[in-house]
């Protein structure tokens, strides 16, 4: 799917600008499930050197994340770091709450609409692609690595 393109994509931008190399044993592919989560992040926290933090393609995937770490024995954010993406209003309710990213849904749903009706009409389109900007919330989920 496009938009997994581009999350891996942001996510070894992100490494690359602090100057961390990518590390493709820590990358890991699923759908964006809570059970896919699960599975994938079991497979990471039995690495003989596991990760301190994970990012999930979805916030549905984030919270699979979370029970590999509560059955593991890990504490949110103390042992492990979670980071989400979507935004689902239910992120503020977990525990501890998930730092995500958020996408602007709303005006997504617009934009589809306006395309749309501009394809019903032939109307020609602006561009077939558009980029909407994203942001991080930063919740409880996150905190720096145990030295």
């Amino acid at each position: 799917m496009l938009c997994s393109q581009a999350r891996i994509d942001g996510y070894r931008a992100a490494l690359e600008r602090a100057g961390i190399e990518v590390d493709r044993d820590l990358v890991r592919f699923g759908d964006f499930q809570h059970e896919g989560g699960f599975q994938r992040a079991r497979e990471l926290l039995a690495l003989p050197e596991p990760p301190t933090a994970i990012f999930a393609g979805s916030d549905q995937q984030a919270m699979g994340v979370y029970e590999a770490a509560r059955q593991g024995g890990l504490s949110i954010p103390q042992d492990l770091s979670v980071v989400g993406f979507d935004d689902l209003p239910m992120c503020e309710w977990l525990s501890p709450p998930l730092t995500t990213v958020r996408q602007p849904l709303e005006e997504m749903g617009r934009l589809a609409a306006r395309t749309l009706f501009q394809l019903l009409e032939d109307q020609p389109l602006v561009s077939p692609r558009m980029e909407l900007s994203t942001e991080l919330k930063v919740r409880l989920s996150t905190a720096p690595p145990r030295p």
